[in-house]
């Protein structure tokens, strides 16, 4: 009988190592190493057609190259990340916290489809499974539903049924007879992902993984998961928020700049088609503390409302505190107000939101938030048609952002009469309706704000 091979692994970023040692050097994460054993006894993966030829080297130009006819998911949010659809063969990693609604997603998905699926789910049961179809779509007879863990009762299942789209829900749930450890372990994982991806590749059928995420916003499992498959998408927001976004953090077939917009109801998510609408509220008349940001989420422009509170410290120490931004950018725009402008706020506590749970990190929202801090601080609000687009310099200078000429297209089209650009952008013929006002240092901003 031949002797079991071990290994050890990191379970944090899946470093191998020959024996056990305290601390992971890839890492640096204590007590991570664990045993697993390795030795796989053959292949789990064989087609009906399998054939036996040997690939040969070929000249690049040989090679024929055609347009692969994507999968329409019917979901134009999805579409778009994705990079006009599912492509055949692929392979496509879904991550996000626990009740994000990563299944509902997927299962909607599905559901619409007129193809023949089947959803694999390692987490829950049929008649769960079934209760959330039909609180979502009513159902479809495509749609096949399997609960099962071991890939070669998968795989069986598979030869017999034939589908068009394959789901594993999720990929940790999954194990292979071939690999002697638990499920969800760094073995396991990878093995059972590599075994998906030969059947993907030699029936050319679409595979759709949903993966769990670390306590630290990481994908569970070893960061090879990562590199193995074809897309990986992230989908995120606040659980207390309706909103949520699908953004993609690699993509073989498409651009990681898009992202989509969902919101969550009670019959499953909802695609946001015109997200700025929603994202701003209709009722800022005469309230202070309030700035419009064009921003750009990936390739889609946004009209984001930023809220700021600016009061009296009632302690010793002022308080700091950013929901949606970045608090080290907020300090530093808060010491640019002060030593530039003249602003006094080192004795004051200065609160800052960006409304509808969303997280935003473009530079270009600088000027809303120097503007948001301003109004709350003078308790003079802002024009409510007025919106900002650029950066704020350590010098106090205004500086350009990229493609203002879409932020400002957004905000003329959802009725904005000026927004604040820097003087160094270059801009394009007549504007229409709106009017851009060119400023080049934050005193002029001021002089606008605060006459």
């Amino acid at each position: 009988m031949a002797k079991t091979k071990t290994a050890f692994f990191c379970q944090n970023c899946g470093t191998q190592y020959a024996k056990w040692i305290g601390q992971c050097s890839a890492c640096k994460g204590w007590n991570t190493i664990v045993e697993e054993v390795i030795q796989k006894e053959a292949t789990t993966w064989k087609t009906t057609q399998e054939s036996s030829r040997i690939a040969k080297p070929r000249r690049i130009k040989e090679i024929s190259l055609e347009k692969e006819s994507r999968l329409d998911l019917r979901d134009t949010e999805f579409n778009r990340v994705l990079g006009g659809g599912l492509v055949p063969g692929s392979l496509v990693l879904l991550g996000g916290e626990p009740g994000i609604g990563k299944s509902t997603l997927v299962l909607q998905t599905v559901l619409k489809l007129p193809v023949k699926s089947l959803y694999v789910s390692g987490e829950e049961s049929e008649k769960q499974i079934k209760m959330r179809a039909e609180r979502i779509l009513e159902g479809n007879e495509n749609c096949f539903i399997l609960t099962e863990t071991k890939t070669q009762n998968i795989f069986r299942q598979i030869e017999a049924l034939q589908p068009e789209l394959l789901v594993i829900d999720s990929i940790q749930t999954l194990h292979t007879d071939y690999i002697e450890s638990a499920a969800g372990s760094i073995s396991q994982i990878r093995e059972c992902t590599a075994e998906l991806i030969r059947f993907a590749k030699e029936t050319h059928t679409p595979v759709i993984l949903i993966g769990h995420i670390t306590k630290e916003g990481q994908i569970a499992g070893p960061k090879i998961l990562e590199h193995m498959v074809d897309t990986v998408l992230q989908f995120e927001g606040d659980r207390h928020y309706v909103y949520r976004i699908l953004r993609a953090l690699k993509n073989r077939f498409g651009s990681t700049s898009e992202l989509g917009i969902y919101e969550m109801q009670e019959k499953g998510l909802r695609e946001v088609s015109n997200p700025s609408e929603v994202l701003i509220s209709g009722n800022r008349d005469g309230l202070s503390g309030t700035a419009i940001a064009a921003t750009l989420e990936g390739m889609r422009p946004l009209m984001i409302e930023v809220q700021a509170l600016v009061s009296t410290a009632v302690y010793g120490t002022p308080q700091r505190s950013a929901t949606g931004y970045n608090a080290k950018r907020l300090n530093m725009l808060l010491a640019v107000l002060e030593k530039r402008a003249g602003f006094r706020l080192g004795a004051k506590d200065v609160f800052l939101n960006i409304t509808g749970g969303i997280s935003i990190d473009d530079p270009a929202l600088d000027l809303a938030v120097v503007a948001a801090i301003l109004s709350s601080n003078a308790d003079v609000a802002v024009q409510k048609d007025w919106c900002f687009a650029a950066e704020i310099g350590l010098a106090g200078e205004i500086r350009p952002v990229q493609r203002v000429e879409q932020r400002i297209q957004e905000a003329e089209k959802l009725g904005f009469s000026r927004i604040f650009v820097s003087k160094h952008n270059k801009l394009s013929g007549n504007k229409g309706g709106i009017e851009p006002v060119l400023v080049s240092r934050i005193e002029e901003v001021v002089q606008f704000l605060l006459p």
